[in-house]
């Protein structure tokens, strides 16, 4: 086994003790020398919360809750590959898995030796990401830097607090300097839907991002309106 792997911490969130214990004591023969339990699912998110695993095995019938609830509130704050142990075979319970976050749905009854397959490809998968990722991390645009691991925007070294969804617009227009961006481009690529309907939610975005990044918000001179065609974020000398 590949020895990046086998330092990675693995959680297994399941309330049949016979399912833990075989897990794990394949996954340590996998070479997997990390490995935590947990058999409910409040538990369960307080051990995520506290060893940031790098890898979740999740059932979804739990004692106190669905593994989707579960799911959920780890999604709200991580990106750590999840995948799905469940007895459920039905396709619209896999369909909801991976509408909810999930990477992957295990059926019970399952060959543990395929499930440990599936770590290490969701592994490898992650840190091959991790690692493209972090080959260009902070994006220098202008008075802007951009750091897209941490999530964060700097202007001349100060953070400035962003909401996700201006983030991703300020973003998206920094990435394409001097270009007019149309509303129905940016409704695409920040909300990923159709335009109809998004004009003044742009609007207010827009609104709020100069807030906080622009000297004089009424006399901007980052995020600029080309009227009747849509916005530009202006650079200097580009």
């Amino acid at each position: 086994m590949e020895r990046s792997l086998s330092k990675e911490k693995i959680l297994i969130i399941d309330d049949e003790e016979d399912i833990l214990k075989l897990l794990s004591m394949v996954l340590k023969k996998e070479g997997f020398e990390n490995i935590y339990t947990a058999e409910d699912g409040v538990s369960g998110f307080e051990l995520f919360r506290k060893i940031n695993p790098d890898i979740i095995l999740l059932d979804i019938m739990l004692p106190d809750e669905e593994g989707y609830e579960v799911c959920k509130k780890i999604r709200r704050i991580s990106n750590v590959p999840i995948l799905f142990i469940s007895a459920k075979t039905e396709e619209i319970d896999r369909v909801l898995g991976f509408a909810l976050g999930g990477d992957d749905y295990i059926t019970k009854p399952f060959s543990t030796k395929e499930v440990a397959y599936r770590i290490k490809a969701h592994l490898r998968r992650s840190n091959y990401k991790d690692e493209e990722k972090n080959k260009n991390v902070i994006l220098n645009v202008g008075d802007f830097q951009i750091d897209e691991e941490k999530i964060e925007v700097r202007k001349n070294g100060k953070l400035i607090e962003l909401k996700p969804k201006e983030y991703k617009m300020f973003l998206y227009l920094a990435k394409h300097p001097n270009q007019i961006m149309s509303k129905e481009k940016l409704c695409s690529e920040v909300w990923g839907e159709e335009y109809i309907g998004f004009d003044n939610t742009i609007m207010v975005h827009i609104r709020r991002l100069r807030e906080k990044i622009e000297e004089n918000p009424s006399n901007p001179k980052y995020i600029v309106n080309i009227k009747g065609l849509g916005y530009k974020f202006v650079l200097k000398d580009e």
